[in-house]
């Protein structure tokens, strides 16, 4: 699916349009719609741990949310040999709007979560 991007990815200020496309039930892979790169492996948040924040109101404006909105969360992993050892950024995820297939990133005041880092390994929410 291709979603136009309304709020850039910090560092991609040049993306206007992102392919997302599911792997499993943790991973997606984000790609440049129009070239192979820059190219970004995500993960379902809800998937390792309990995840909520507000979105910003400009964050709902630039992407048209509404309480019905079908809307997807995910962040930004950097993935390392092994698996466990990869790092999260939860402290800026994306936003991807289905119902106008727009997405943007919101950047979080790390003072109002606390608890969200910007690299977390996937190691410390595994069940041992």
């Amino acid at each position: 699916m291709v979603f136009e991007v309304k709020a850039p990815i910090l560092g991609f200020n040049e993306l206007t349009k992102v392919e997302l496309r599911g792997i499993d039930d943790f991973f997606s892979s984000l790609k440049n719609a129009d070239k192979n790169a820059p190219a970004f492996t995500l993960i379902n948040p809800y998937a390792l741990r309990e995840y909520s924040f507000d979105i910003p109101s400009s964050i709902r404006i630039l992407l048209d949310l509404k309480e019905d909105s079908k809307v997807e969360v995910y962040n930004i992993v950097v993935l390392q040999n092994p698996i466990e050892k990869s790092v999260v950024n939860f402290i800026a995820p994306l936003i991807f709007n289905h119902d106008n297939m727009t997405m943007g990133q919101v950047v979080l005041e790390a003072s109002k979560y606390p608890d969200f880092g910007v690299a977390e390994e996937i190691a410390a929410f595994l069940q041992k």
